[in-house]
């Protein structure tokens, strides 16, 4: 303060200063002071001068340079708007933030009134089975001082003082009863359970009881105190045994520990782990020492779930017929199969012959008909043979104008094998030529009596060309039929027969399916052999979708995880395990078949087999094919090209497009790579240029089988041929130097040439085959000598000839051949 009593004159309060001690390592201190100021804060008084942001907006002193009013105004326009904004924001935020208080609240209460209900319940259980456990144990008391004998006063007198002693003892004992009760409330065993910093460094036993185990020993604890103390009784279950399992699957389905199966089996002297199987009859032992039953199953027992039960009689419709188109090839099958559905499918046959089996449908007479068309060619066996199995009715064509051929003979032996009823259709009856009764005598030889020769076969006369006698042989169908009275169940579990299977590039693998039995619907899962799937869409002959199909319907199936056989058989399952684990069994079940067909070979057929391909060549081929039934039949046509000398190998054959991976096979193999009916994609045309492997296209069988026939000719040696050109006479032997012995000789037939080959008979025997090594006429080397004439002959490497031997002259030549 200043002499004359005023302040001094500064910022209010002035600094503010303070010591603090800072304390260091070793002891050391020390102090340092602190000094604090303040910042004066100039505060506006109310009535001010305003923010410059409010001047009016005519100041031209107060705006910025170049701002008009009109945009003096807008902007102030914003900034009101902004702050009003950012008003109604945080009022926003705020009536949020308290909309979820409020919530948070109201959930804090739900969950409290909730625990304090089940609090509230969970007393009251106990205080009721405190009460039913204390009048039990009252009404067992009572019983047993009714059970009691009564005492006589002389029992009461002497035992008056030892029933003071009890009553005076009893306060006692029920006070140490409690005290014991207080002790064992107050040691908590989950507490102990904690591992503590001393118990570590101590080394002490770091394993304690988890907080589970602790839970369920107060579980135990808590039914005890309810009076649940009894055993629960053990459950017998029914054990399903495969004749091999895993320990721990069978501890599973027995609901038993799996330590204690492992046990059981160490004490019957079995050391295996709960990874390791055990066979069927190990496990009925630990099943019945475990006391459950078992049931002993099969892996063949999955494909039990298949439905094979009889059909009702009730429940059979009639069903329409299913007629199969069979003959010789060129007779004339689709042709007259397009006569009757006006349709036009030989024009789309490669060759104009057919080489898959198609299924059709027809309608006459507000019935239905379905026909499959089968090839006719050599090479398609098992086509006419699945074709002849899943028919009612079998349509034998015959060419009138060529009479009974060879597939027509095994169309007659599949017909009979298969046991179906037969209709003769003698077509081309149009042709200059035909005649009918020479086809009608022709069957005879092979047991085919037609109703014209007063035999029970019908036969029709036709022609697919003019439609003649199509009417007639429609109603000898419609007769056949309605004798068959073919019927069927469209309401139980599908199933039905592969007639083609193919890959499909867009739809993937797709298989025509011909239903037999039940009705197939969009959405079931089926097996098919090997395969299974779930039918994701259902085409007809017609090429529409349908979302059904029943008996004796054929159609296109989408949704298959693989290609299957033709001729497998489809059944629709329940479940899509069912599906994967029938297929996978049957996966296995070949697997083993093929696995024993190759075990049962010994080593001594293995080393005769491998000195017999010692002298046969192979040309080995890849073909890929367009239908599973193509492929099989190019397959079997490859198996029967070849002698003894040389065949074809198939390394493999596949449905589908030609991968790169074919044309890795083939590189590694040197095979061609035959294609019938598909293409080669990009990367697997680059990839064969690389590499130089040959690809082959075919749309007919023919010109592939012919190819392969005459690839395979020239594996063959060619054949040697010998050509006597003639024979000399040894007149006399001479002896001349650097030479060796020469025979003078007289050509008596034919022609002695240098370049031949010369045998020498003695006596008629052969008894040297070689060269000459010299042939001269007077004293001049000469290429030949013509018959009558004399010349001197030397042979190379031989000198053993006398006079009157003779000298047998020819020559080779080789000469191709080939399969046919």
């Amino acid at each position: 303060m200043s002499d004359d009593g005023k302040k001094t004159l500064g910022l209010r309060g002035g600094p503010r200063s303070g010591s603090v001690k800072q304390s260091f390592s070793h002891g050391r201190t020390k102090s340092v002071v602190v000094e604090t100021k303040r910042k004066r804060v100039v505060v506006p008084k109310p009535g001010g001068a305003k923010p410059s942001g409010a001047a009016p907006a005519g100041d031209p002193s107060r705006r910025p340079a170049g701002i008009s009013d009109a945009e003096m105004d807008r902007r102030l326009k914003a900034v009101q708007a902004a702050k009003a904004r950012e008003a109604e924001d945080a009022a926003n935020r705020a009536a949020e933030e308290k909309a979820r208080e409020e919530e948070r609240k109201r959930r804090r209460e739900e969950a409290e009134t909730k625990e304090r209900e089940e609090r509230e319940r969970e007393a009251a259980l106990k205080a009721k089975a405190d009460e039913e456990a204390r009048k039990k144990r009252e009404a067992e008391d009572a019983a047993r001082r009714a059970a009691a004998p009564q005492p006589t006063p002389e029992d009461r007198a002497a035992k008056g003082p030892v029933r003071a002693k009890t009553t005076t003892e009893q306060p006692r004992r029920q006070q140490e009863d409690r005290q014991n009760r207080n002790q064992k409330g107050r040691d908590d065993g989950r507490r102990s359970g904690k591992l503590t910093v001393n118990q570590a460094l101590s080394g002490g036993d770091g394993r304690q009881r988890s907080m589970a185990a602790m839970k369920r020993k107060q579980e135990r604890a808590r039914q005890k105190a309810m009076g649940g103390t009894e055993q629960r009784e053990k459950i017998i279950r029914d054990v399903q045994v495969p004749e091999a399992i895993v320990v721990s699957e069978l501890a599973n389905r027995m609901a038993e520990r799996v330590p204690d199966v492992v046990k059981a089996l160490m004490q019957m002297g079995m050391m295996v782990n709960q990874n390791q199987s055990i066979d069927q009859d190990t496990a009925e032992l630990i099943v019945e020492e475990f006391g459950h039953r078992i049931t002993r199953v099969s892996d063949a027992d999955v494909e039990d779930v298949i439905d094979s039960v009889e059909d009702k009689e009730e429940d059979l419709r009639p069903r329409p017929p299913v007629i199969t188109v069979m003959g010789h090839v060129d007779h004339g099958k689709t042709s007259l199969l397009d006569a009757i559905r006006n349709a036009k499918v030989v024009a789309g046959e490669a060759g104009g012959i057919t080489q898959h089996i198609g299924a059709y449908q027809v309608t006459q007479d507000d019935a239905l008909l379905t026909f499959l068309d089968t090839p006719g060619h050599a090479a398609f066996t098992s086509m006419r043979a699945r074709g002849a199995q899943v028919t009612d009715i079998v349509i034998l064509v015959v060419a009138a104008d060529d009479a009974v051929m060879p597939q027509t003979i095994e169309a007659i032996a599949h017909a009979k094998a298969a046991q179906v009823p037969m209709i003769v259709a003698i077509n081309k009856i149009d042709r200059e030529g035909a005649n009918p009764d020479k086809v009608r005598t022709d069957l005879l030889q092979h047991e085919v009596i037609v109703e014209k020769m007063s035999g029970e076969v019908q036969d029709v006369e036709v022609s697919a060309i003019n439609g003649t006698g199509l009417d007639s042989l429609l109603e000898s169908i419609a007769l056949q039929a309605e004798i068959l009275e073919l019927k069927a169940n469209p309401k139980r579990a599908a199933s039905g027969a592969v007639i083609e299977a193919q890959l499909d590039v867009g739809r993937g693998p797709v298989a025509t399916v011909l239903v037999q039995n039940g009705t197939l619907k969009q959405g079931d899962i089926f097996v098919v052999g090997e395969q299974w799937g779930k039918v994701r869409a259902l085409v007809d002959d017609k090429g529409n979708r349908v979302k059904e199909a029943g008996p004796s319907t054929p159609v296109e199936v989408l949704g298959l995880n693989g290609t299957p056989e033709a001729g497998d058989v489809l059944n629709v399952v329940d479940t899509e395990a069912q599906a994967r684990e029938i297929a996978d069994y049957r996966i296995e079940a070949a697997k083993e078949r093929r696995a024993a067909l190759g075990a049962a070979t010994t080593l001594e057929q293995l080393m005769a087999k491998a000195k017999d391909d010692e002298n046969v060549s192979e040309l080995p081929v890849l073909v890929k094919a367009d239908v599973q039934g193509s492929a099989e039949a190019i397959v079997q046509a490859m198996e029967k090209i070849g002698n003894d000398e040389v065949r074809v190998r198939v390394l493999h054959s596949g449905v589908g497009a030609i991968t790169e991976t074919d044309v890795g096979l083939a590189e590694a193999s040197g095979a061609p790579v035959i294609g019938f009916n598909v293409r080669a994609n990009a990367p697997a045309r680059n990839s064969a240029n690389q590499k130089g492997v040959e690809i082959r296209y075919y749309s007919v069988i023919y010109d592939l089988v012919d190819d392969v026939k005459a690839a395979a000719s020239g594996l063959l040696s060619a054949e040697i041929r010998e050509n006597f050109i003639g024979y000399a006479n040894i007149k006399e032997v001479f002896k001349v130097t650097g030479v060796g012995k020469v025979a003078g000789c007289l050509v008596t037939e034919g022609v002695a040439r240098r370049s031949a080959g010369v045998r020498l008979l003695r006596d008629n025997v052969v008894i040297h085959e070689g060269t000459l090594k010299t042939l001269k006429r007077f004293k001049d080397e000469v290429a030949e000598v013509q018959s009558g004439q004399e010349c001197g002959m030397a042979f190379e490497n031989y000198d053993d000839i006398r006079p009157d031997d003779v000298i047998e002259i020819f020559e080779r030549e080789e000469v191709e051949r080939n399969l046919d």
